[in-house]
This record gives structure tokens, sequence and C-alpha cells, in this order.
């Protein structure tokens, strides 16, 4: 124990000063839309995101958190449609002379068609990116 702990403390002084806070203070509200806007405009323009938010009367970690939000969201693909995309790597075309070219068929439900070689593979609608990717990587190593 120190010498200052053992003297006599001071009683406190009494609070000479009081403020009282009224209205509706700094939190808000934003509406997806806002939001989007404001998540946009911090990834278009050359600025900080520092800046964005400072413009907007935001924190940067609150934009920040509704930058990772949107990207959860996007990586989740929650669009309306249901659609997801899956990776895929373009190459350059070896010529293949031997390879007749399918004529094109309006009929039916739309498909995607890809030719790897002489191996022709039809995707139908919400198939699985797994599965497709399995079925490419299997004809790619047989060509």
């Amino acid at each position: 124990m120190s010498d200052t702990e053992l003297l006599p403390k001071p009683k406190p002084e009494p609070v000479r000063r009081l403020e009282v806070f009224t209205g509706t203070g700094r939190r808000r509200g934003w509406t997806t839309e806002q939001k989007g806007r404001i998540v946009a405009e911090s990834y278009e323009s050359g600025e900080t995101v520092s800046a964005v938010a400072r413009r907007h009367g935001l924190t940067p970690q609150q934009l920040f958190g509704w930058r990772r939000a949107a990207e959860r969201l996007a990586e989740a693909g929650t669009g309306e449609s249901g659609s997801a995309f899956a990776p895929v790597i373009v190459e350059a075309a070896r010529p293949c002379a031997g390879v007749p070219i399918a004529a094109a068929q309006l009929s039916g439900s739309p498909m995607i068609e890809i030719v790897i070689g002489a191996a022709i593979i039809r995707i139908p609608p919400g198939s699985d990116a797994a599965t497709l990717q399995t079925v490419l990587r299997a004809v790619r190593a047989a060509v």
C-alpha cells in the first residue's frame, strides 16, 4: 500500500453543471436502398471508405459492416431468381476440324451446351454447380 492511499480523501464536489440531451440523438434508420447507394458509392468512387462514411454521417466501421453484409448476400446468391454463377475459365480455342457444330434448337427448355473436343455437355436449368464442375473436370481429363 502506498502512502497516498492512507491520506484522508476530500469529499467529492457537488455537480455544478448538468446537460440534458433531447431529440432523436444520433441513431438513424437507413432504408435498404439508401444503404445500397452508399455501399455502391464506396466501391465506385476513388475515395476511401472513411471519406464516404464521413460524407454520409457514418462511422467507417458501420460502412464496412454494410459492405460485408452486401458481400454475404451476393455470395449466398439470394437474388429473386435464385440464379447462381459458377466460375468459368475461357481458354483459346484449339482447331477441331473433325467436330461438327450442332444446329441451334429453338424448341424445348433453354440449355447451356459446352463442347470439349468431341464431347458435348448439355446443362439443364437448375443444375448443381459442384456436379457440373466434377463432370467438366472428368471430360477435360479424358480429352
